[in-house]
């Protein structure tokens, strides 16, 4: 071989060590919570699957006509002294309970009444099941505002997790076939890294799929960010009262208002603006609410928001993301003047912007709430994602230094030097995912500054 070309070949094998140590070190802060949230997020799948999010698959027995919302509103607020009615979500089906939610002293209560006696069939804590706990773990790990920012870097250095796995495994050799298909022939270390490959390179567009539709829930590159730019436009609302409250505090516990929306005021009643909704001199009663959806078109299961304060609005949604349909481009919000039954607002997914239909879209297959094709669907990633997490352990396991207490990352090449393409991309990324930037920014502080130069760090990191 001659100088040029060994010199080429020297430089790659440089390359390819770097991009190994950020491997390592993005998987030994990722991998602990990549695993929480595919298990969590699996149980969160087929408890919504079989049992509905609010526990509302509760059967009952079709009887023909249906009593009075009214009546069946009163039965639930009975149940829960001195409560305070919030919600209500009709039934999927005919054979199935409606659905309370009613806030009382001594905290939120979800009420299943049988439509057709209008008795209630049971009653249970709000957001205290199964779900909750799991939704919880799933979106901040119940440690609020930390536990988001702790998911939201582990989620973008994802993204690094991704990019550098996808480097080391892409064929140099053999062509792309080689890089898909597992070599079942080795064994050992060189069957796992064959196994954690081949997997890694099958679900590298989901994982970032998955990646990206979940930090546009997180606090910074969400909210701060992504759907700072892309909210629905109040300005659309054609001079209807504006009130100071936003659709996001819709949001008491898990997400139920369109990501589109969030952070666009709602309307306020108490004009005579807007369209006609309830025929004028009707009194406006969760009945009469009722009977303006079915006859705009919210068929089956629909979510009924009662108006709080002297300026509230009856909120009719129908959202994908809370199961309410199969159908992310069904999904709509219409608002109802308290006093005079007109329509405030109807906003469907024709109206988001490019970003909020790819949300709708996107949170519908995150959630897996496309029906049980998605359900299967979203299992088996999360399935790819726990053998990822567990063979990169054994991969660490078979490699480790046996007998000492080292975690042995791979070596910093000497020398290394200048990849533009790499600085580049770190840097787009960094950019792209500002809590991937500052996590990328500080392990290079750390390495430079810690582990380089104490003996004590650079025994058990180096």
């Amino acid at each position: 071989m001659t100088a040029a070309p060994l010199m080429a070949a020297n430089r790659s094998a440089k390359f390819y060590r770097a991009a190994w140590r950020w491997h390592f070190y993005a998987g030994l802060f990722v991998v602990p919570f990549f695993l929480v949230l595919a298990v969590t997020g699996m149980m969160m799948l087929w408890i919504a699957h079989l049992d509905g999010r609010d526990g509302e698959r509760i059967p009952v027995t079709p009887q023909g006509q249906t009593t009075s919302l009214n009546l069946q509103t009163a039965v639930a607020i009975a149940s829960v002294p001195d409560g305070q009615p919030v919600q209500y979500v009709a039934p999927r089906a005919p054979g199935l309970a409606a659905i309370f939610r009613i806030d009382g002293p001594d905290g939120q209560q979800t009420v299943a009444v049988d439509p057709y006696t209008a008795q209630v069939v049971t009653s249970f804590p709000r957001q205290a099941g199964w779900y909750d706990l799991a939704d919880g773990i799933h979106s901040s790990l119940l440690l609020g505002v930390t536990g988001d920012r702790m998911l939201e870097i582990a989620a973008s250095l994802g993204v690094v997790l991704l990019a550098t796995g996808l480097y080391l495994w892409w064929p140099r050799q053999g062509g792309i076939v080689r890089a898909m298909i597992p070599n079942l022939a080795a064994r050992g270390r060189a069957l796992w890294r064959s196994l954690h490959g081949v997997v890694g390179i099958w679900i590298s567009v989901v994982l970032m799929f998955f990646l990206v539709s979940g930090l546009a829930w997180s606090g910074v590159w969400g909210e701060k960010l992504t759907q700072a730019w892309s909210t629905f436009p109040a300005a659309k609302w054609d001079a209807v009262p504006l009130s100071d409250a936003t659709h996001g505090s819709r949001n008491d516990g898990p997400k139920q208002v369109a990501w589109a929306l969030e952070q666009t005021p709602l309307p306020a009643s108490g004009s005579a603006a807007g369209a006609v909704g309830i025929a004028e001199g009707q009194p406006v009663t969760i009945d009469s609410v009722d009977a303006l959806a079915r006859h705009i078109g919210f068929d089956g299961r629909y979510q009924l928001i009662l108006p709080k304060g002297d300026t509230g609005v009856w909120t009719l949604t129908r959202d994908s993301m809370n199961s309410d349909s199969l159908n992310p481009t069904r999904d709509r919000t219409v608002h109802v003047d308290q006093y005079t039954g007109r329509i405030l607002a109807d906003v469907g997914f024709a109206d988001y912007s490019w970003a909020g239909k790819a949300m709708a879209v996107g949170i519908a297959l995150h959630m897996g709430t496309l029906g049980l094709w998605s359900v299967l669907a979203n299992t088996a990633f999360c399935l790819a994602v726990i053998f990822l997490c567990v063979s990169g352990v054994v991969l660490w396991w078979k490699r480790r230094p046996v007998g000492q207490w080292r975690l042995a990352p791979p070596p910093m090449p000497a020398d290394m030097p200048l990849w533009r393409g790499a600085v580049v991309l770190a840097c787009v990324i960094g950019v792209a995912f500002p809590m991937a930037g500052v996590a990328m920014a500080a392990a290079i502080a750390i390495d430079r500054l810690i582990l380089a130069r104490i003996p004590a760090f650079r025994r058990v990191f180096g």
